[in-house]
């Protein structure tokens, strides 16, 4: 197995506007976060953080590691966000803030920064009743707002048509948004659809030239249907000790950066939800796979959305869904695949697919703030 080490993937940009750059401070909402801190000091502490009093029953393993590997996952997107660049924007050390400091952001200082709150998924929920009020108070103070977000947010998460009169940036996933949310949205509004990508820093893998002829199923306890599970053992008998089943809650961020020595990610898709947007894209697994240099090989049961565009793109292996005989093909395919078109879908992906290259392009092209 033969690493090669490379810079990061630079990050398409738009060329800059004239003038100076804008200054960018992104202050990101984790929930395992709690006063406003820099994201540093964060990641820092946050391996030797206590996560006992956030567990419902901390003396059950299973929900301690659970908790662990959830906590672990939401500082990666700390990681990603912080290390942001893009032409034309000067990103200043990135902050970190939970429940407990939403109302220290109105109090921090902000002279001569354009300041960002990037929250994602269902968060806003968390702050239950008074996330009107605290949006509200930061458009107020000049916070501009982006929300990247999934699980159909403008239909499931009921504070979404509360909340939306102030967002600066909406990403999401479902098309179209409900039309009482996309009403609920002021006409300066920047919208984009777009479906969950990898929380990671791009470049954070090297690229493995030589690796193991393996296939790695990058699953999840909740995608285990009975579909799923059928796939599982097809491959198992199929390709015996070169198939690997990763089955857990996640994948130990300790131990993410290394899964680019097999060469195939068997990733699961949206097929056993029951919302169309969802079905389409809704999993992160095959943009992991791609930024670790895996070819990625996914279902095809949807048609459209990001995975089919990829796919279109020769970027994404798809067969077709319920077909073993196709995934056995398309699996042999994938293993086949040569070192360049492994490269051309690891830079691709650290390139154009992690949330930090999305949320800088989305920052860049929302221009900056009108002058009051």
């Amino acid at each position: 197995m033969t690493l090669t080490t490379l810079e990061p993937a630079p990050v398409r940009t738009a060329p800059a506007a004239a003038g100076p750059a804008r200054r960018v401070r992104v202050i990101h909402f984790c929930p395992w976060a709690d006063r406003l801190q820099d994201g540093g000091e964060f990641l820092r502490a946050l391996p030797g953080m206590d996560l006992a009093p956030r567990v419902s029953n901390p003396a059950d393993p299973a929900l301690a590691r659970m908790a662990r590997l959830d906590c672990d996952w939401h500082g990666e997107n700390v990681r990603a966000f912080g290390a942001m660049r893009h032409e034309g924007l000067d990103f200043l050390p990135l902050q970190a803030v939970g429940i407990g400091g939403m109302l220290d952001i109105l109090a921090a200082p902000a002279a001569g920064e354009e300041r960002w709150l990037v929250i994602s998924g269902q968060h806003p929920q968390m702050l239950g009743d008074s996330a009107e009020r605290v949006f509200a108070a930061l458009a107020r103070k000049g916070v501009r707002i982006l929300y990247y977000a999934f699980d159909e947010a403008s239909r499931t998460m009921p504070c979404f048509n509360a909340i939306a009169p102030h967002l600066s940036v909406l990403i999401h996933d479902e098309s179209p948004l409900a039309p009482a949310a996309r009403l609920a949205l002021r006409a300066g509004t920047r919208t984009i659809h777009r479906s969950c990508v990898a929380n990671l820093e791009p470049g954070a893998a090297p690229f493995v030239e030589h690796p193991e002829p393996k296939i790695l199923f990058l699953g999840s306890k909740l995608g285990l249907t009975p579909h799923r599970k059928r796939q599982i053992d097809f491959l198992n008998r199929r390709y015996g000790r070169r198939f690997v089943a990763s089955c857990d809650h996640s994948v130990a961020v300790a131990s993410r950066l290394e899964l680019g020595r097999y060469q195939v990610g068997f990733c699961p898709e949206g097929r056993k939800f029951t919302t169309e947007a969802m079905a389409a894209t809704h999993t992160d697994r095959p943009f992991w796979s791609g930024c670790l240099g895996m070819v990625p090989v996914c279902e095809n049961s949807r048609a459209g959305g990001r995975l089919e565009e990829l796919h279109r793109a020769g970027l994404i292996w798809r067969y077709d869904h319920g077909d073993l005989e196709s995934l056995a093909d398309t699996c042999d395919q994938a293993l086949e695949a040569t070192a360049e078109e492994r490269r051309e879908v690891y830079d691709h992906f650290n390139r154009e697919e992690t949330v930090g290259a999305v949320v800088a392009a989305a920052l860049h092209a929302a221009g900056a703030p009108a002058k009051p």
